[in-house]
């Protein structure tokens, strides 16, 4: 249910479910504004706690394995006009300086689509994501932050993976991400923190642009066929590379040439093409990129998917709600109900740990989810 007062229509239409929920069937159930209120002032923490004590348990009971993690994050757009393209606007809709009125703690954030193969499309939003660490094996979720578009993935991959090991123990064999974790600092700290294996892509992003420039011994050649002038050595975040620039500005020039060869831009636009040629060691030089073995480890990524589909069928993806501390609440609780059904699915012996289908096993499951529930608030 979406929506508040889908959830109050429900509890009014069911009284059964009320009493199972601990309200009284013969009146009426709390208010929208309970309900609201309840998203915006419980103490997040609270949560986290119930959350992590079903974790905890789902772990102790060998449902989670905790041995191939893997990270995503699942964009959430914030209830507020500038995200409804039907409405009209005064004002700019995608000015990421002015955040929207209805939902101050929102952020300017990107969705992808892929409408067609070999088409990207991009699709811009306010709203927050939320950045989640899973386990591959089992497809459900170990940590779970949720931040505005404005954190990047980055910024807290090391964190959950920190939160994780410490709090339940784990040492992982493997990580896997997709190319927006392929960032040097989150490499090293599962090479060299959790001793794990790293199957992230490269992100073309993060690789320098090599078109048109050949390594020759000690010698870099630019795209106009032309030797590079070398200016020495520079070490920018602990890593040094061998700075070769354009032989026009820098060195002696090139005789019978008074322009590039190769009419390239950065001639005119700045003193012409800089290279950098690292020669500091990289963790990536340990990865097995394109062998049978990354591709296998990579291929387990699509279970973070299956995970989110299941978080997407409670509309963690669409809350009607607005504030961070709403939004983070909502999400939550997205993730303790993933878990409570995989823990009561556990109890009821059902293969699929994710949506137990028999009916009979689904009232099981559910009486399970409630006494598992309760006994967490105790």
């Amino acid at each position: 249910m979406r929506f508040l007062r889908e959830l109050h229509t429900q509890l009014m239409e069911n009284p059964p479910i009320m009493a199972a929920l601990g309200f009284d069937p013969y009146q009426q159930p709390p208010s929208l504004e309970r309900f609201s209120a309840f998203l915006s002032d419980t103490p997040h923490a609270l949560l986290q706690k119930i959350r992590i004590k079903l974790t905890q348990t789902l772990i102790a009971s060998a449902v989670i394995k905790t041995k191939h993690a893997g990270f995503d994050s699942c964009p959430i757009a914030s209830w507020v006009k500038e995200n409804n393209l039907k409405t009209s606007l005064r004002r700019s809709r995608y000015d990421k300086t002015t955040p929207p009125k209805g939902d101050p703690d929102a952020r300017l954030g990107v969705r992808i689509h892929y409408p067609r193969p070999g088409k990207t499309q991009l699709d811009y939003f306010w709203g927050y994501r939320n950045h989640t660490l899973a386990d591959l094996e089992s497809e459900l979720p170990l940590w779970e932050v949720t931040e505005p578009n404005s954190v990047s993935e980055t910024t807290l991959a090391i964190p959950l993976l920190n939160a994780a090991s410490k709090t339940f123990g784990l040492q992982f064999e493997s990580v896997t991400g997709d190319a927006e974790y392929d960032s040097e600092a989150i490499l090293k700290h599962i090479v060299q923190s959790p001793k794990a294996r790293p199957f992230i892509p490269y992100n073309p992003r993060n690789t320098q642009d090599k078109n048109g420039f050949v390594r020759k011994g000690q010698q870099v050649i630019c795209p106009g066929n032309l030797p590079m002038y070398r200016h020495g050595r520079m070490t920018v975040k602990g890593i040094t590379y061998i700075q070769y620039q354009c032989p026009f500005y820098f060195g002696p020039k090139p005789e019978n040439l008074l322009l590039c060869p190769a009419a390239h831009p950065k001639f005119t636009q700045q003193k012409g093409c800089n290279y950098l040629w690292r020669i500091t060691e990289t963790i990536r030089d340990q990865i097995p990129y394109g062998t049978e073995e990354f591709k296998q480890h990579y291929n387990r990524r699509t279970a973070i998917e299956r995970i989110f589909s299941r978080l997407l069928a409670i509309t963690i993806q669409e809350p009607s709600i607005r504030g961070l501390s709403s939004v983070r609440n909502h999400c939550t609780i997205s993730h303790i109900a993933v878990l409570l059904v995989a823990l009561a699915a556990y109890k009821g012996r059902s293969r699929d740990v994710g949506f137990p289908t028999p009916p009979a096993q689904i009232r099981t499951c559910a009486a399970n989810a409630y006494g598992s529930y309760l006994e967490y608030l105790a």
